[in-house]
């Protein structure tokens, strides 16, 4: 557990996830067995809503799992949690594999499409959206010049190279 907390892009990652707060609960969870969420609360002094947050958030990309039993007098259930944050490697690829599709999907938007800018108030229209509009702004009627995405363009084409090496696609 301390070795994958230690390095420093998962540290990054499960700090979005679940934020300082979080990393707390999981540096003070039990190493063995499994705990309900009240005495987790107790035996880390972290407000029980939070745990709860935390242990739903982990739970929902499998770093977390729980088993449930029924009180047969009260029919209260009860929810017994432990931790998988070995599978961090796992969620983390699967995460940056729904991040290259989006950027890949991006990059097609951008090199299928021709753009036009408003110099006053920024926005942005594809070919088909200035013709529409006789080439002026939809927002502010000025005259929309044409919009270079190169750069752009150049930037997801690296970014998109550096997620296929990660994932070892390249």
């Amino acid at each position: 557990m301390e070795e994958i907390l230690s390095n420093p892009a998962i540290r990054t990652y499960l700090d979005r996830l679940i934020g300082e707060e979080g990393i707390s609960l999981i540096e003070s969870f039990p190493r063995e067995g499994e705990y309900s969420d009240e005495e987790l609360a107790e035996k880390t002094g972290i407000n029980l809503n939070s745990v709860r947050h935390t242990l739903y958030t982990l739970y929902e990309k499998r770093l977390a799992e729980y088993r449930r039993i029924k009180n047969n007098e009260t029919g209260w259930l009860t929810y017994l949690w432990h931790l998988r944050v070995d599978r961090v490697y796992e969620v983390i690829a699967e995460d940056m594999a729904h991040i290259l599709e989006k950027l890949e999907a991006r990059e097609k938007f951008e090199e299928e499409n021709d753009f036009y800018i408003c110099k006053s108030c920024g926005e942005i229209c594809t070919f088909d959206q200035a013709m529409d509009n006789q080439f002026q702004c939809p927002s502010c009627d000025v005259p929309l010049e044409h919009f270079d995405n190169e750069i752009l363009l150049r930037a997801l084409k690296k970014r998109i190279r550096a997620i296929r090496e990660s994932l070892g696609y390249a």
